[in-house]
């Protein structure tokens, strides 16, 4: 028959053993392993010592000497287990051949489980070794005849019970550090990640503001210059030249708030500079035509088949171009731009007639190195160099098949 103990007492008890469970991590906190393990070593003595005054008091001398003996490695377990491990064995050893019978032989146990729990693989085997020997000894001489064989397995049987459960602690602590280790790696990997993409968001930033800001300020440039030489003798020239300049800054404005995300989708620009594609190269070409480079534009193939982001790719790609040819080349030269939209290429060409000569855009890394990285996005060809009967020549092919439709 059984008594359950009334709720109050259970929740009592349960008070106390949580306080107590506080009470000692606090107490692990504040003190050192080698002073816990010294108190350690002081309570198993004093227990021990407990136990043989009350059971051996007529061997409580010399009792003692061996229980000291025996509970002081347990100082240094944790420090050096396989010495204090030996060291406590010694003593057994000689308590053996002068045929001392004492409990504080079970100090072994403790620190064989301490082998176990801290120190490699082989230590513990030999540990387990000495002690199975010790055993045997034990057996052998202080147990009675018949029953030797039942003393040696039931030492054996706690031994084996004590590396055991020093294993799996030693495995438990292996595991955790591994994944200590583990969400560090992540956390750095995290990191490096994140960084990556810090630096990759600002590499396209950067080849954004870069053909947003350059291109339209050569052809502001451009046409301001163009409307100072007119003014005097075509007048009504200046005042469209400058009536484009007005035009191109406020679409440069927009695509950069656009590319900001500061624009609003029923705001008017947000209509009228809709995002750059290949339907925006007509009047890209207008500009630079404008701005006094004679462009001609030759698109072929189905546009609406080509995914925007592709689109916006071909767009930078030949406003860069142009770009280059209206700031680097000298009045009276021409360009041709080609685009053949496929099902799965896009092929972008733009050539002039100028003078084949290195462009600060191609030596500086910015301009031209903008424009390859933009076509290796799609894993496509980019090449850009001199022609061979004169002029320069920028050409890529984007692949559409694998990216996004």
């Amino acid at each position: 028959m059984t008594y359950a103990l009334p709720r109050a007492v259970r929740v009592r008890a349960q008070s106390w053993r949580a306080l107590a469970g506080r009470a000692r991590l606090r107490l692990g906190a504040r003190l050192s392993p080698q002073t816990v393990d010294a108190l350690f070593a002081a309570a198993v003595f004093v227990a021990l010592a407990g136990a043989m005054h009350r059971t051996m008091q007529p061997f409580l001398g010399h009792l003692l000497l061996f229980n000291s003996l025996l509970a002081l490695p347990l100082v240094w377990r944790r420090r050096a287990p396989l010495v204090a491990f030996m060291a406590m064995s010694a003593v057994a050893f000689v308590q053996w051949c002068l045929d001392v019978r004492t409990p504080a032989d079970m100090t072994l146990l403790i620190a064989l489980y301490t082998v176990a729990a801290y120190a490699p693989k082989r230590h513990t085997r030999l540990a387990i070794g000495v002690l199975e020997t010790g055993a045997l000894l034990a057996s052998a001489r202080w147990s009675v005849e018949e029953r030797c064989v039942e003393s040696f397995v039931a030492l054996s049987a706690m031994a084996v019970a004590a590396a055991v459960i020093g294993m799996n602690m030693f495995n438990r602590r292996a595991h955790l550090a591994f994944l200590e280790e583990r969400a560090v790696r992540l956390e750095r990997e995290r990191d490096q990640q994140a960084q990556l993409a810090v630096a990759g968001e600002r590499s396209r930033i950067a080849r954004e503001m870069h053909d947003i800001v350059t291109h339209n300020l050569s052809v502001m440039v451009a046409l301001a210059d163009g409307a100072v030489f007119a003014q005097e003798l075509h007048p009504e020239r200046a005042t469209a030249a400058m009536r484009q300049v007005s035009t191109t800054g406020r679409q440069a404005i927009t695509d950069m708030r656009r590319f900001l995300g500061v624009l609003r989708a029923d705001e008017p620009d947000a209509l009228r500079h809709p995002m750059p594609g290949i339907a925006q190269l007509e009047p890209l070409a207008d500009q630079v035509r404008a701005a006094g480079l004679p462009t001609r534009l030759d698109v072929s193939g189905d546009p609406a088949a080509v995914p925007v982001p592709a689109q916006l790719t071909v767009y930078r790609l030949v406003q860069e171009a142009l770009t280059n040819t209206l700031k680097h080349t000298p009045p009276g030269t021409r360009a041709d731009v080609r685009v053949r939209c496929g099902a799965q290429h896009v092929t972008v060409r733009i050539t002039d007639d100028g003078p084949a000569v290195e462009t600060p855009a191609e030596s500086n890394g910015q301009g031209l190195h903008g424009m390859r990285e933009r076509a290796a996005v799609y894993g496509g060809e980019f090449e850009a160099g001199p022609r061979p009967d004169g002029g320069w020549q920028v050409r890529a092919v984007l692949a559409l098949s694998g990216n996004e439709a």
